[in-house]
């Protein structure tokens, strides 16, 4: 049977093999269990061509990205009072700047090279924050210099706690822009071992974010007024680096961010985001690269990431708060970057309750024994949420500890509520890969499997145990090799 499917998969080029609702089984690449025999259909066809597969609407998902517009004049922050002696708090004459600015209209505000030590800082509509080369922001380690409380998002869910480093809410036409510096200064005395990980720094009768996310999330759960959610001060939940909340013509570009207490650049409710040219190097507990939340028409490309957590992570809220609030994230385009270290290259999930939809991954480069997975997607039914129409092509995926594609219906809480996700129509076509554990780990649920996944024209070698399937519907494999048999 193995030889006949193959003998016809050969001769007609482009078979596919359909998986459907496969039980819970580790497939191999050298042979197919009898289960999968029995559900295993081959018959020719070609797919969808690269229009008729979604990638056509590309153009005009960028045609509505419009970057933001500034007036021509410039603000020094040094004309303010700031100091680039790195020991000069010059949070103050930063934000007298940024004021000045705004209220002439906008423009740009300039960081000129040297070591700026701030606080926070809060942007406004028609400001750029421009750092020059050898610029330096040098964020303060003191965690009441980021009070009083804010309106935030931690994970998904909304509450009052310690501003971000850099923030904005409701602004149009705003942006961090430059070759300079943001360094949030993070590490195991500060900000990472509230974390609780005894890796991060957290010993025994060290504070620790534990007990207040868990109230948090009750909260979220609870339907508590989100007033009425109030952390910072006397609190342990850690702030994430930038934060723009419902924000129109978004621009960060250029920049380079370095140790954050959490999520590095962090779009919640936005349109119109243009992440391009950034490099993040942030290796502390959940120190995500970059997560649009929430948002819609959102550019990532030409960045470079390194970090503790997932390079870039797509959310959409998190369980009853994600639901209340219930915006997707869509249209997604994420080009031409580079991923090293991290739990995963694009991610969707697990905060997704809002749901997702149309994300484009192309020509990207992700390589590093510490990268766990390049396309990966996780979920419960605790998170509900649905999660459709996600396209990679022309990935170049050197060495990931796990699996290349990777969707996991059984994520933290598993199956453990009553909102069964839904993941389907993903399109993987020309993505290589050198070296991992599986090719492919697809774990659905019986009642909801993951559904319409189609595999062309990729090549995975160094797998060591192939394929990992369990409540797969509409599995279609082309053109597909593994460690160099045809699949």
């Amino acid at each position: 049977m193995i030889s006949l499917l193959r003998h016809r998969a050969s001769a007609a080029g482009k078979a596919r093999l359909r998986h459907s609702h496969a039980g819970r089984m580790a497939l191999g690449f050298s042979a197919l269990p009898a289960a999968l025999l029995i559900l295993a259909a081959c018959r020719t066809a070609t797919l969808p061509g690269p229009a008729e597969n979604g990638w056509g609407q590309v153009p005009a998902i960028l045609s509505q990205i419009r970057p933001p517009v500034f007036p021509d004049q410039d603000f020094d922050v040094t004309a303010f009072g700031a100091a680039g002696d790195g020991r000069t708090q010059s949070g103050g004459a930063i934000t007298a700047a940024i004021e000045a600015c705004a209220g002439a209209g906008g423009g740009r505000v300039t960081v000129p090279e040297g070591v700026f030590l701030t606080g926070p800082l809060v942007l406004r509509s028609r400001v750029n924050l421009h750092l020059q080369k050898g610029a330096v922001l040098l964020f303060s380690r003191i965690p009441e210099d980021y009070l009083p409380a804010v309106f935030t998002r931690f994970e998904g869910v909304e509450c009052m706690n310690y501003k971000p480093f850099l923030y904005a809410v409701d602004a149009e036409d705003v942006a961090v822009t430059g070759p300079g510096v943001l360094d949030g200064q993070a590490d195991s005395t500060v900000w990472w071992f509230w974390s609780g990980g005894r890796d991060d720094g957290w010993r025994e009768g060290l504070p620790s974010q534990a007990r207040d996310r868990a109230e948090l999330l009750a909260m979220g759960e609870a339907g508590v007024p989100v007033a009425e959610r109030v952390f910072g001060g006397g609190h342990y939940i850690r702030p994430n680096f930038v934060q723009f909340i419902r924000c129109r013509n978004v621009l960060i570009e250029g920049v380079t961010v370095k140790r954050s207490p959490m999520w590095c650049l962090h779009p919640v409710l936005c349109e119109n985001v243009i992440v391009r040219g950034v490099t993040v190097v942030s290796h502390g507990p959940n120190n995500d690269g970059c997560n649009p939340e929430s948002c819609k028409n959102v550019l990532i490309e030409g960045c470079t990431f390194d970090t503790g957590d997932d390079c870039i992570a797509i959310k959409s809220g998190r369980n009853g708060d994600g639901r209340r609030i219930n915006v997707a994230s869509e249209n997604i385009v994420v080009r031409d970057c580079v991923m090293r270290d991290g739990h995963g290259g694009v991610v969707i999930g697990s905060e997704i309750s809002g749901s997702c939809r149309n994300v484009f991954v192309e020509r990207c480069r992700m390589d590093s024994p510490n990268l766990d997975r390049a396309l990966r997607i996780k979920t419960n039914s605790v998170r509900g949420g649905v999660i459709e129409h996600v396209r990679m092509r022309d990935v170049e995926v050197g060495e990931v500890s796990d699996a290349v594609i990777w969707v996991y219906f059984h994520y933290e809480e598993g199956d453990a509520g009553p909102h069964t996700p839904v993941v389907r129509d993903i399109d993987v076509r020309r993505v290589s890969s050198r070296k991992s554990n599986y090719a492919l780990l697809l774990e659905g649920y019986e009642r909801s499997p993951v559904s319409d996944v189609r595999i062309q024209d990729c090549d995975f070698d160094g797998v060591q145990s192939g394929n990992r399937l369990s409540h797969v519907s509409g599995l279609e494999l082309v053109g597909v090799t593994i460690n160099g048999k045809k699949q």
